[in-house]
């Protein structure tokens, strides 16, 4: 091997170890934060399932003995979770840059070693992790009280995974606006509103030209695939799952690319210092 191929595979391999080692930090973070602010986990979990439940009671009284629900309920579970899940995703790093800028100490998150970006995706990251045990029991707590059936297959973790990266596309979007107007927690209200609706809508069933349009809003073609993976059963479709990725890809370069542009703005201005 050449020297300069060695040397560049070094490099990347201490690139990659630097980024474990941030992910284990950060994550270390999380878990004492977490550890340390159990109740507002739990709280969290009975606020939410008690918000859904109370939901699904009300239209049970109005609709009367005629509500047929049959997968409809299903698929509602499936897309009030993820809005629960998307919800938590975009307010961490608006609500991160907003608290930095509070504090004061927003300008020493852009001096680390690491760029923002990379920074702020970690700790996002690590704090999902522990997030999900939040979210899995919200989604079996639900189940139960509904008696709803979903069906969990491995091929979730793709439709997943393009909701994911539709979602942090989202969230530096709102990051860029946070880091230039430093309060921003009636625009994330606005934002997460209608993300509810398209979230928990059965986009995937409207008819064309919608459906066409669906496709092109954020993270809806992935969270119709899970929709119809774990509410109907169906198959996953390859053609769904291309969109999805496409989707989900789209909205995250758009985001990183926003945030960039935010990030040198706010220091041409020289606004990371103040609030």
């Amino acid at each position: 091997m050449p020297l300069h191929e060695a040397f560049a595979h070094f490099n990347d391999v201490l690139q990659v170890t630097a980024m474990l080692e941030l992910f284990l930090a950060e994550f270390l973070r999380s878990w004492r934060q977490f550890r340390r602010y159990a109740g507002e986990a739990v709280g969290l979990i009975g606020v939410t399932t008690i918000l859904f439940y109370g939901l699904f009671l009300g239209a049970r009284y109005v609709a009367g003995p005629a509500l047929q629900l049959e997968d409809k309920i299903d698929s509602i579970i499936v897309g009030y979770v993820l809005w629960t899940l998307v919800l938590y995703i975009i307010s961490d790093i608006a609500g991160n840059l907003q608290e930095e800028a509070q504090t004061g100490t927003l300008e020493q998150l852009f001096l680390s070693k690491f760029s923002a970006t990379k920074l702020l995706l970690m700790r996002t990251l690590a704090s999902l992790t522990l997030q999900m045990v939040i979210i899995f029991s919200i989604l079996f707590i639900i189940m139960g009280l509904t008696g709803s059936r979903l069906t969990f297959t491995p091929v979730l973790l793709l439709p997943f995974i393009t909701v994911l990266t539709g979602t942090y596309g989202m969230a530096f979007i709102l990051g860029a606006i946070a880091l230039l107007l430093k309060r921003v927690q009636q625009l994330i209200g606005v934002v997460n509103f209608i993300l509810l609706f398209l979230l928990v809508t059965p986009t995937e069933t409207w008819s064309p030209p919608l459906n066409f349009l669906a496709q092109l809003l954020p993270i809806t073609p992935g969270a119709g695939l899970l929709r119809d993976l774990m509410a109907r059963g169906e198959s996953l479709s390859v053609v769904g799952l291309g969109i999805a990725i496409i989707n989900g890809g789209f909205y995250l370069a758009v985001g990183l690319i926003l945030f960039h542009l935010a990030e040198r703005r706010a220091k041409q201005r020289g606004t990371l210092t103040g609030y």
